[in-house]
C-alpha cells in the first residue's frame, strides 16, 4: 500500500468513527431519553409472537413503610421468584416483556413498588392497566400496619420516614396512606403486620405462595378479640358475642374453643348451629363472587370478647367446612393466649 492510500485509509477510518460518535444506535438514543425522561419508556420490545403461556406471573408488593415489603420480597425471592425492588411503576410491562422471552427462565417475577418512586408511582394505575390489556396475571400483596407499630419501628432504627419531610413521622404516616389508599381498595391480599415478627410474616407468605398449583381461592379465618381492636386486614367480619361466653363457666374458662368440652359448650347454645350453617351458605356466595371477579384471597375475620372461646371454636368449625368445599384455608388465632 502506498502513502497516498495510507492516508486515505486512515481519513476513511476517522470520518466513520465521527460519524458514529455523532449518530447513536437508536436504541442507545431510547436510553437516553428514558435517562432524561425518566417516566416514559419505551424499548420496542413487545410480546407479539410469544406463547400467553410463557407469560411470567406478576406479583407487585406493596404498603406502608416499615410495614415487612423487604421481608415479604425477600420470601418471595427464597421461593424461586425474580424480584425487583423499587422499579418504577412505568417499567413492571418491560419487565414482564422481557420475562415473557426469556424461554421460561423467568416465569415467576414479584415488584416491589413503594413511595420512594415518587413521581413514578402515578404512573402505576397505567401500568396495571396495560398488564390487564396483555391478559397478564398479577396480583397486587399490601402489607398494612397500624401507625403505633410503624411509629416505633421507625423510632427503633432511628431512621425518618420518607414522606414526613420536616414534620414528624405520624405525618409522613398519614401522607403515605392517603397516597396508597386506592391501592390498597385494589389489593388482592392485604397483611396486616402490626402483631407479626419477621417468621410470622414469612410463614404468611409461604402459605400463600409456596405451592406448586394456585388453588381457585385461598381464605384466612382468624379468631380475634373485640378489645384488642378489628384486624386491619379482615375482608369479612362476624361477630359471636351473641353467644354466652364460656368465660364465666369457671370449668371452662382456663381453656380455649379448640377444646372439645369449649366447642361443644358454644355449639350447644341456641342459635349457634344455626349461625354456622346460614354463614358458610352466605361465605358460598361471596367465594363464588370473589372467584368471578379474580380475587383469590379472603380475610373471614370471627370475633368475640376476648378472641379465646368463642370465636376460636366457630373458627374452627367454619375453616373446616371451607376446607370440605375445596377452599384452602388457614387458620390464625390471633389473640389467644394474649390474656
Amino acid at each position: 500500500m502506498t502513502e497516498h492510500e495510507q492516508r486515505t485509509a486512515a481519513q476513511r477510518e476517522q470520518t466513520h468513527q465521527e460519524q458514529t460518535h455523532q449518530e447513536p444506535h437508536e436504541d442507545q438514543a431510547a436510553q437516553a431519553a428514558v435517562r432524561e425522561d425518566g417516566a416514559q419508556v419505551s424499548t420496542g420490545i413487545d410480546t407479539a409472537g410469544v406463547p400467553e403461556a410463557a407469560i411470567p406471573e406478576l406479583v407487585i408488593i406493596s404498603g406502608m413503610s416499615g410495614a415487612g415489603r423487604s421481608t415479604a420480597a425477600k420470601c418471595l425471592e427464597d421461593l424461586g421468584w425474580f424480584v425487583v425492588d423499587n422499579l418504577p411503576p412505568a417499567l413492571i410491562p418491560t419487565m414482564v416483556e422481557l420475562g415473557a422471552r426469556s424461554q421460561g427462565n423467568v416465569a415467576r417475577i414479584a415488584v416491589v413498588v413503594d413511595v420512594r418512586g415518587r413521581r413514578f408511582f402515578d404512573n402505576l394505575r397505567e401500568s396495571l392497566a396495560d398488564l390487564e390489556a396483555r391478559h397478564v396475571t398479577r396480583r397486587i400483596v399490601f402489607l398494612e400496619s397500624s401507625d403505633d407499630a410503624l411509629v416505633r419501628r421507625f423510632e427503633s432504627v432511628r431512621r425518618p420516614h420518607p414522606l414526613q419531610g420536616d414534620g414528624r413521622i405520624v405525618d409522613g404516616i398519614a401522607a403515605e396512606r392517603e397516597l396508597l389508599r386506592e391501592l390498597r381498595g385494589d389489593a388482592d391480599l392485604v397483611i396486616d403486620t402490626s402483631s407479626l415478627n419477621v417468621h410470622e410474616l414469612r410463614a404468611k407468605m409461604d402459605a400463600q405462595f409456596a405451592g406448586e398449583e394456585e388453588p381457585e381461592l385461598r381464605a384466612t379465618v382468624m379468631s380475634f378479640g373485640f378489645k384488642y381492636g378489628l384486624p386491619v386486614d379482615a375482608d369479612l367480619v362476624a361477630d359471636m358475642r351473641f353467644l354466652p361466653n364460656p368465660h364465666w363457666v369457671p370449668e371452662l374458662r382456663p381453656f380455649t374453643g379448640v377444646n372439645e368440652e369449649v366447642a361443644s359448650y358454644v355449639f350447644n347454645q341456641p342459635g349457634a348451629k344455626e349461625f354456622l350453617d346460614r354463614y358458610a351458605e352466605l361465605l358460598r356466595l361471596i367465594a363464588a363472587g370473589y372467584r368471578r371477579e379474580g380475587k383469590r384471597y379472603v380475610t373471614i375475620a370471627i370475633g368475640c370478647t376476648g378472641g379465646k372461646h368463642r370465636s376460636v371454636a366457630t373458627s374452627e368449625k367454619l375453616a373446616a367446612r371451607l376446607a370440605a368445599e375445596g377452599v384452602e384455608t388457614v387458620v390464625v388465632h390471633r389473640d389467644m393466649g394474649r390474656e
